[in-house]
């Protein structure tokens, strides 16, 4: 039988002292995991950047990018999201708010599989901002906002047959934090389609060592 855990000899405020520190290490690995997640959509843009300059200045067609996808997967194998058909969404990420100053900084804020929806599906800026905008409100995962896109929110709001403050379900407020669960987050730390909450602590960990290691070597 395992050890059964005795509060008894300990002070009198521990276990409220152990609950703040729990809830400031998820805090942490949240913060981590939009780092994480802010980083990679920099990534996408700067490879979507990359491709259509030079496309424009050097003709690159689909035999390059083609090229460039198998090279990248095979220089890192286990990252995900390096396929020709997601190196062309880069550029079309890229080309599609490269001239907006208000929309280029937004992106950023949410996750690569939430942008790539919103640029799929909507027509136009305004309705590409108005999704941003909920998403990162609301924390929104990929079916909500695909289930938003679908039933027509963005015009419901303009006709004023919506108020999200009103309608939007407790249920659908505390839907995972900005897409934490979300596969590109995984897919970026090197982990599988199934994992443990061991696993991405230890990501995140790793992440962060690294991360800290190149600001004080």
């Amino acid at each position: 039988m395992g050890m059964r855990k005795d509060y008894k000899k300990l002070p009198d405020d521990y276990p409220g002292v152990l609950a703040d520190i729990k809830a400031r290490i998820r805090s942490a690995q949240y913060s981590a995991l939009k780092s994480v997640n802010k980083e990679l959509v920099e990534l996408y843009w700067d490879i979507g950047r990359m491709i259509l300059e030079r496309q424009k200045d050097e003709g690159w067609g689909k035999s390059v990018v083609q090229q460039l996808a198998s090279d990248l997967q095979s220089e890192f194998p286990g990252v995900g999201g390096f396929s020709a058909s997601n190196l062309w969404r880069m550029k079309a990420f890229f080309g599609a708010y490269e001239n907006s100053e208000k929309l280029a900084p937004m992106v950023r804020e949410i996750g690569w599989s939430h942008n790539l929806i919103i640029l799929e599906r909507c027509k136009d800026a305004l309705e590409r901002e108005f999704y941003i905008r909920m998403t990162r409100k609301f924390g929104w995962t990929k079916n909500i906002l695909i289930h938003q896109t679908e039933n027509g929110s963005y015009e419901r709001t303009l006709l004023g047959q919506t108020n999200f403050d009103r309608t939007l379900t407790s249920e659908q407020q505390t839907q995972a934090k900005l897409a934490v669960k979300d596969e590109y987050v995984f897919d970026f730390l090197e982990l599988g389609d199934e994992h443990s909450e061991r696993e991405l602590e230890k990501a995140i960990i790793s992440r962060i060592e690294d991360f800290l290691s190149t600001v004080f070597p």
